[in-house]
């Protein structure tokens, strides 16, 4: 059965690492019959949340730029993907502000289940990603029916296309193919 999934590439540099794996991760799952839209966020205008909470009642932001766009399209799909660059052992500050502004979802009938997460580093060692699945754990912990269902790591990789031929690359293929 074909699945939504919805691919947020939150690299602020179009054709960078993390996107480059996103990519695989989207061919793999299209490969397996799902239906599949790539977002990304270095062209999108996202401001921060007000932390007024009137999205806990209307179940949309009051800010109407892209994150308010973006978070009715994750509140539709079945599956979720975040791509980040991992800066200073976290995510991408636009992938952090990202995740703040769906919080009009904490309180909606959303249909993702599964939740993954695509990281790429300079640093090589395989704890380089923990503070971003750390901070995303935090917040698919609020959503009870979500779960974080993988994660691919390629690290030792800085400027743009340097990712190639790295071996993350064929495991978020592969990912991709058993969604």
């Amino acid at each position: 059965m074909s699945k939504q999934i919805l691919v947020i590439s939150t690299s602020p540099r179009k054709g960078g690492n993390s996107d480059m794996l996103a990519e695989e991760l989207i061919r793999g799952a299209r490969e397996a019959g799902n239906d599949v839209e790539k977002v990304t966020l270095y062209d999108k205008t996202i401001g921060f949340c007000k932390g007024c909470l009137i999205c806990q009642s209307t179940q949309r932001c009051v800010i109407h730029d892209d994150a308010d766009t973006i978070a009715q399209k994750m509140l539709n799909a079945d599956v979720l993907v975040f791509a980040t660059p991992i800066y200073y052992y976290g995510m991408s500050g636009q992938m952090k502000t990202m995740l703040d502004r769906a919080n009009p979802l904490y309180s909606a009938d959303y249909r993702f289940r599964d939740i993954y997460l695509l990281t790429a580093a300079a640093e090589e060692d395989e704890h380089t990603p923990d503070g971003a699945v750390t901070g995303l754990q935090g917040w698919i912990d609020c959503f009870e029916k979500a779960r974080l269902a993988g994660t691919v790591f390629a690290g030792g990789v800085t400027s743009v296309g340097e990712i190639q031929g790295h071996p993350a690359l064929k495991q978020a293929y592969e990912m991709g193919k058993q969604m």
